[in-house]
């Protein structure tokens, strides 16, 4: 039950973080997945070096951390993978 809970709300946090930095017609419904779950882990550790929880569970704040994780994400990758 723990991995279908990190697949919806790693789901959830990568399409509102593709949708926010407007990547949501590039990616499919496996890489929104695969976003947020990176997202939350990215978004955990940036919350634990400003001395705060990270992903604590299925809730708000949880979605909220994952979200600007996958942000984050979305934007270093931009940045590695997009210079012109």
């Amino acid at each position: 039950m723990n991995i279908l809970l990190w697949v919806i709300l790693g789901g959830l946090a990568g399409w509102i973080a593709s949708i926010a930095m407007k990547t949501n017609a590039s990616q499919g419904m496996v890489g929104d997945i695969v976003l947020g779950i990176v997202g939350a882990i990215a978004g955990g550790f940036i919350m634990s070096m400003l001395g705060q929880p990270g992903v604590t569970g299925f809730n708000l704040y949880s979605l909220i951390v994952a979200v600007i994780g996958a942000i984050v994400v979305i934007f270093v990758g931009r940045m590695l993978f997009f210079r012109a």
